[in-house]
């Protein structure tokens, strides 16, 4: 057996909201805009993105420590907003 080959278990394709950004899968501009909709409608459900990859931003801050703590609005909401951008980018999405 070769050294260096990857494994036949280690999944396919990217598997994290920054491994499809990186691949130019998901756009910067596209996580802003999941952020931006989450703030408007803490209810607004599973955010689909154009490549039919989806996130649920909600369980993601229910699931993040500490981060549903951080004031949504006001001086805080950059902190927030940071917060769950470095939470989104580690999410794993949902596949089309």
């Amino acid at each position: 057996q070769r050294q260096g080959m990857i494994s036949a278990t280690m999944p396919a394709g990217p598997s994290t909201l920054a491994d499809l950004r990186k691949a130019g899968i998901i756009t910067s501009q596209e996580v802003v805009a999941a952020i931006d909709l989450y703030l408007r409608d803490l209810a607004a459900g599973p955010y689909r993105f154009a490549s039919g990859y989806s996130i649920d931003i909600a369980a993601i801050v229910a699931a993040a420590p500490g981060l549903d703590r951080v004031e949504r609005a006001g001086p805080q909401e950059k902190t927030f907003r940071n917060g769950l951008a470095a939470a989104i980018v580690a999410a794993h999405p949902t596949p089309p």
